[in-house]
């Protein structure tokens, strides 16, 4: 998407200058000016909608309620006052987002198809409200709003120009949080919301308060769209086709991008008022629509402004070779300073207490006991082994110690404090970082993307601050250059090869300066050469300070790193020793090969 997104910018600023200019010398513009008012209106509602459906990946169906929210608040307290409803424009900005932080909290708890769902019943709890609570909203009548003295001709040009000046306004604020920390958390809750919490990005808050900021735009503008018609009824706010209008216009510019609902939004009210021009009667408009909708779904299901910037790439692209690249170079550890990677400030340093502690851990699922009385210690400054036959548990006592389960008995430690009950992001904070046994990145993100993402700790400084500026960007390229990876800085995470989207999961976790590192079969499925690279990476962490504890199916590997090891099996710690004791103790042997090799040994 980057290779379009100067000219992207180029023509929204066009756009934007042409929309100024029209008023100024377009010819019978009344009833033109009109379509392009509610097109405005598109532009501001899905480029709102963007924020949490584009960037978070949270689909809203009801967002049009936001719009309802608005409008409402401007007309009943204009009412109230005495003034217009377009001078209320921020306090119905203002309630449109409380009232969003309350439902979010409660909505965005849930995911995919039961999200969607939600939101259509809440924009269906408050059309209810509004039809029978006449003495406030006026019911299923509604009512008229007062207009200021400047508006008893009906012109629409002051209107246009306020629409207008909302829409730059709302792009602004979606350019702002898509080049902000908030923004990259975001788009990292949109590709893996569990990994994302893992990197320590609180992803309640930043869901709720993009939940909250999506709203905002349909707030001020509710308020001047109740003006510009002139009444208010639960029928014109909250017709579910305006939201399923906007969503269309969101979808067919380009969600995530910054200007493809606004493109989306002339686009889909262009083609509805053309629509009812040529067809007239409402059913056509709406196959028309559906039409568009099938049609983007099958040849431009990224949208319209991603479908060009894609084909633009591979134009670009024809003819040019594919770079070569040394797996033996990239396996060279750079000589960095690595104190200042791994230095963390406020952790615990005393040796007597473990740096991580396991007691009487159970898991079941249903009827499935996967881990069944674990207790284990991790000691500070060490690199612990833990080993066992597919299917004894490990990845499930991984999830248990990192927080992505809730174990249903024991506890755990982490530098001798109880962090049982802790939230994922927040162990991260504590110095808790791991990777995957299935390497999960942000593949949609470049590989810098991928390490600024991650916070140390979450502020509002932190949230707003730039994505690319700062110490952390600087400390990002460092860890790169410490991994050997810093010629992929700018390269898709989905276009590395496994073993080095490995290594930038690991460099990723390095960013949060974890006092320790759980790895999750780090050698599993990747280079040879590679694994040497990781084994060495593994050492100098070390011998700068940061305790591992790594699961791995590579015995070799294990028993050469190792301090200690523990054996694992059927839920189970079968025995915990050091390298050489595992390597030849009957019951490991037996744990992976079975009791029939055994009695194949013995008769021997």
């Amino acid at each position: 998407m980057s290779a379009l997104k100067k000219p992207a910018n180029i023509v929204g600023t066009v756009l934007i200058l042409l929309l100024f200019l029209y008023p100024l010398v377009g010819s019978e513009t009344r009833y033109f000016e009109s379509v392009l008012i509610v097109c405005m209106l598109y532009a501001i509602m899905a480029s709102g909608w963007n924020i949490i459906s584009g960037l978070a990946g949270y689909v809203s169906l009801g967002h049009s309620v936001y719009l309802y929210i608005g409008m409402y608040t401007g007309a009943i307290l204009g009412k109230m006052w005495g003034v217009p409803p377009m001078y209320l424009m921020v306090l119905g900005g203002v309630v449109a987002a409380a009232i969003a932080v309350v439902v979010g909290f409660i909505t965005l708890r849930t995911r995919s198809h039961s999200f969607v769902i939600i939101t259509i019943a809440v924009l269906l709890l408050f059309m209810t409200i509004a039809q029978n609570w006449k003495s406030l909203t006026g019911g299923t009548d509604g009512f008229i709003v007062k207009q200021p003295e400047w508006n008893k001709d009906s012109p629409t040009t002051p209107y246009y120009y306020i629409f207008l000046g909302l829409m730059v306004l709302t792009v602004a604020l979606v350019a702002f949080i898509m080049r902000s920390r908030l923004g990259a958390g975001l788009v990292a809750i949109r590709n893996d919301e569990g990994k994302a919490a893992s990197i320590g990005i609180n992803t309640t808050l930043y869901k709720v308060t993009a939940y909250a900021l999506s709203a905002v735009p349909f707030g001020f503008a509710g308020a001047v769209y109740a003006q510009y018609l002139g009444f208010v009824t639960p029928t014109t706010a909250l017709a579910i086709l305006m939201s399923v209008f906007l969503v269309l216009a969101a979808l067919v510019g380009g969600r995530g991008t910054l200007w493809g609902p606004v493109i989306g939004g002339f686009l889909v009210w262009g083609a509805n008022e053309a629509s009812t021009v040529l067809a007239g009667e409402f059913s056509a408009r709406l196959l028309i629509m559906g039409v568009i909708l099938i049609l983007t779904v099958m040849f431009m299901p990224a949208g319209l402004l991603p479908t060009i910037s894609r084909f633009v790439h591979r134009r670009k692209s024809q003819g040019s070779a594919v770079a070569f690249i040394d797996q033996a170079t990239i396996a060279q550890t750079r000589d960095v300073a690595i104190d200042s990677i791994v230095a963390r400030t406020g952790q615990s340093t005393d040796p007597v207490v473990p740096a991580l502690e396991v007691k009487g851990i159970v898991k079941r699922f249903g009827g499935v006991t996967a881990v069944d009385g674990v207790s284990m210690t991790v000691e500070r400054g060490s690199i612990t082994g833990l080993i066992g036959p597919n299917g004894s548990g490990k990845t499930t006592l991984f999830n248990c110690m990192t927080g992505t389960f809730q174990p249903d008995e024991g506890a755990v430690f982490l530098n001798g404090e109880d962090i049982t009950r802790q939230k994922v992001w927040t162990r991260a904070h504590e110095g808790l970082g791991r990777t995957f046994q299935i390497t999960r990145l942000f593949k949609s993100m470049t590989v810098l993307d991928n390490l600024v993402a991650p916070l140390e700790k979450t502020s509002v400084r932190e949230l707003v601050a730039g994505r690319y500026s700062g110490e952390d960007v600087e400390r990002a390229r460092e860890v790169l250059d410490f991994m050997g990876l810093a010629q992929f800085e700018g390269q898709e995470a989905a276009a590395l090869s496994f073993g080095q989207q490995k290594l930038v999961e690991l460099a990723q976790v390095l960013m949060l300066r974890p006092s320790i590192i759980l790895l999750d079969e780090p050698a599993s499925g990747i280079n040879p050469t590679l694994i040497e690279k990781l084994a060495s990476v593994i050492r100098r962490l070390n011998d700068a300070g940061t305790t591992v504890l790594i699961v791995e199916h590579n015995i070799p590997l294990v028993l050469s790193l190792c301090d200690r090891v523990h054996v694992l099996a059927e839920g189970q710690v079968l025995i915990s020793g050091t390298p050489d004791e595992i390597r030849n103790d009957p019951q490991v042997i037996e744990a992976y090969l079975g009791p029939d090799h055994m009695l194949e040994v013995n008769d021997v």
